[in-house]
């Protein structure tokens, strides 16, 4: 499936983003030939699997924190290869993105691919998130938001970014996450009401997403 089904969800972009998201696939198949960045069986559903899919947060963001200004700062946290941080990066030109991940050589590929679509608005850092200090490289104590898509539990995960952010956590997860939203809310000490789910399926119909879910975690 070609990067159409982007513009099916994302009828008001630019002429420089339709570009730039529609030089992905080249660039990930191409870097994928010598790292392994996205399962072989993945790459033939790019542009569902990967790009549509990080820009659920996008949808998100717009029906839920639509009072969010423009010029954010947002870290990815365990970006991998780029995802969510680089179609994010796209959609959102005047916001700043941290993309970290633990991994140097997934770090790699992502600053290349921002680099090859002409992203200004992207950083990439090799280092574990609980370690980043972010000032040194957004100039701010705190980032907006954290977004991530299924880097570890949420019980794992929220207390590596505590106290980095100002705005939230969005998440992308899949399946049932009754038990792993109890399990945070015990082990992080939280209320149930800072946990906030939302079906991917309500905007995006295609199969993949039936059981896929944003999470707004303040």
């Amino acid at each position: 499936m070609d990067s159409n089904i982007i513009y099916k969800y994302f009828p008001d972009l630019t002429g420089e983003q339709k570009q730039q998201i529609d030089a992905l696939e080249g660039l990930y198949s191409d870097w994928n030939s010598k790292i392994n960045v996205i399962s072989r069986k993945d790459m033939d559903c790019f542009y569902v699997h990967h790009v549509l899919h990080s820009l659920a947060i996008a949808k998100f963001m717009k029906e839920f924190l639509p009072a969010i200004p423009k010029d954010i700062c947002i870290m990815d946290v365990g970006c991998g290869g780029g995802f969510p941080g680089i179609p994010m990066a796209i959609l959102y030109p005047k916001a700043k993105f941290l993309l970290v991940d633990s991994i140097g050589k997934k770090v790699k590929v992502a600053q290349a691919v921002a680099d090859a679509v002409g992203l200004k608005n992207v950083t990439t850092l090799h280092a574990r998130a609980e370690e980043v200090k972010l000032k040194e490289h957004i100039h701010k104590d705190k980032a907006d938001l954290i977004i991530s898509r299924a880097v570890t539990s949420l019980a794992n995960f929220i207390p590596w970014v505590k106290g980095r952010y100002t705005e939230g956590i969005l998440y992308l997860k899949g399946g049932n996450l009754e038990e792993e939203i109890a399990e945070a809310i015990k082990k992080c000490r939280m209320r149930p009401s800072q946990i906030f789910q939302k079906d991917i399926s309500d905007w995006f119909s295609e199969e993949y997403f039936q059981e896929k879910k944003v999470l707004l975690i303040k």
